[in-house]
């Protein structure tokens, strides 16, 4: 009786298997069904939005990836334009308030993406962007590009990419130089930086302290050397120290805890010197007692030392240049030319940018390769220039 009841438990368990088997077989079946009547459709890749930083450079790019889900047997092809009616479109789906894109800021110069047959991307499509420094950096700028034909169907939730374009920081990260110095390295075309009859010499500081009697910028002790501060003077004046005499005046004066731009010019042929402070003249014109070239590449160039260690600079720097011309004070109120210029600017003959972040070394970003570099570990510190 048992054996019996046994029997008709199995043959009920395997009729029950029997069943679930048959059904996944059809469910597989139905699945296989379905992805073999998927549709394919041609798609954007990238992220819908890609976001560019005005950072001083006048020119970038992006990039479009086209792809489909599955491989085809003709070639896929898919033309891209830029569309600004979708602006608004881009503004909703992101609570944004950009503007579009000048025409004059943007060209595609080959649209078409072709996906060769049995292939599932095609070749990216590039976007040049162009006279970015024109654009308003309080601004925020958007370009929708957007597919405009394929001969396949198009994913409408992926058929268009937006470049944002908004403004940032030009400068990041500066170098505190307190209790520390940098030199020349061995490397590097130091002619550059010699014989030079006439020279602009730059830079960006803020001062924590002053306190003591002189604060070096750069330059030669007793050749050719730009400080803060000497005896008989306030301390946070600046001085043009040369081998034949002193050159200063009372408006040339630097407050603490604020970021400053100086530049300072000088004409051998004449003797002329200006100063510069935060892009206006102070002073006036002033005569050097000194009427020599100036000859800063050699070992004895430092920047934040003269003399002896306490003179040392006690704050922040960055932007340091040297010119083998004289700026014009238009050149020197330029927009934005505090905190960037271009290395292959005509006449710029060093340009230590102070934007490592890292090491003891500070790059020369002009072809001479006059990198620099600290006695000591720098200390660098994350920052936002210009501030907004």
């Amino acid at each position: 009786m048992k054996k019996r009841i046994n029997m008709k438990k199995n043959r009920s368990y395997s009729l029950r298997l029997s069943f679930v088997f048959a059904l996944c077989c059809l469910i597989g079946a139905g699945c296989q069904k379905d992805m073999e009547n998927f549709d394919n459709k041609v798609f954007i890749s990238n992220e819908t939005v890609e976001t560019l930083l005005l950072k001083g450079d006048d020119t970038g790019r992006g990039i479009i990836q086209t792809a489909i889900a599955q491989r085809e047997q003709t070639n896929i092809e898919v033309v891209y334009k830029a569309d600004l009616s979708l602006v608004d479109q881009y503004n909703r789906m992101f609570n944004d308030k950009a503007v579009a894109l000048p025409e004059a800021c943007y060209e595609i110069e080959q649209p078409k993406s072709t996906i060769a047959i049995g292939g599932v991307k095609g070749n990216d499509v590039i976007v040049h962007f162009k006279e970015l420094s024109t654009l308003n950096r309080d601004l925020l700028y958007v370009l929708p590009v957007t597919i405009s034909s394929a001969n396949l169907d198009v994913l409408s939730s992926a058929r268009t990419r937006y470049f944002v374009i908004k403004g940032a920081a030009l400068i990041n990260v500066v170098a505190n130089i307190k209790n520390n110095k940098l030199s020349l390295s061995s490397s590097g075309s130091k002619d550059a930086l010699n014989n030079l009859s006439t020279i602009t010499a730059e830079a960006l500081i803020r001062v924590d302290k002053f306190g003591k009697l002189i604060s070096t910028i750069m330059g030669i002790e007793g050749r050719f050397l730009i400080r803060i501060g000497d005896a008989g003077l306030p301390d946070n004046q600046i001085q043009l120290a040369t081998s034949s005499g002193n050159v200063t005046d009372p408006s040339w004066t630097v407050n603490t805890n604020e970021w400053t731009h100086v530049a300072l010019t000088f004409d051998s042929s004449n003797r002329s010197v200006e100063l510069y402070i935060n892009g206006v003249k102070k002073g006036g014109s002033k005569s050097s007692p000194y009427s020599g070239t100036v000859n800063w590449g050699n070992s004895s160039f430092w920047i934040g030392y003269s003399y002896e260690d306490g003179r040392f600079l006690d704050g922040d720097i960055c932007e340091c240049r040297v010119w083998n011309r004289i700026l014009t004070q238009e050149e020197i109120q330029a927009k934005n030319h505090f905190y960037t210029v271009s290395p292959e600017a005509e006449g710029l003959v060093a340009y230590w940018k102070f934007d490592e972040g890292a090491g003891i070394v500070v790059k020369d970003h002009t072809n001479n390769g006059n990198n620099i570099a600290s006695s000591k570990p720098l200390t660098w510190k994350a920052i936002e220039l210009p501030a907004k």
